[in-house]
């Protein structure tokens, strides 16, 4: 596994987007609804991000049906599972540190700073 590698956003909203089966369109949307529009994957990002993570053993096809119109699903592996763990915990200590810039407040989860910037 890939060491200290930030993940890209995209790449991050694609693999929580594949921890249940899901095709690229739905990939798509499923990030759009989650960033409520802020991050919107193009194909090419899609795609290109798909055959990355694919070829790292992150993600795998689920099911791909070729006699009908059905689209490939992508599922997340044990592998992508421990890549997105490392970056949760990244990410975790990001935030923890961020603190430090309103002093010792401890800041609560959907508080962006905990004291206001009049108080400092």
């Amino acid at each position: 596994m890939e060491k200290n590698t930030p993940l890209t956003e995209a790449l991050f909203y694609i693999l929580l987007s594949v921890r249940k089966p899901n095709h690229g369109y739905g990939i798509i949307q499923e990030v759009e609804k989650l960033t409520e529009g802020r991050v919107t994957l193009g194909p090419g990002t899609l795609y290109g991000a798909i055959q990355t993570m694919t070829a790292k053993g992150w993600i795998r096809i689920y099911s791909a049906e070729t006699d009908s119109r059905k689209k490939k699903e992508y599922i997340i592996t044990d592998l992508g599972r421990a890549v997105f763990a490392e970056e949760i915990k990244r990410l975790a200590e990001l935030l923890y540190n961020g603190q430090l810039m309103w002093g010792p407040k401890a800041v609560e989860p959907g508080e962006p700073g905990g004291k206001s910037q009049e108080q400092s």
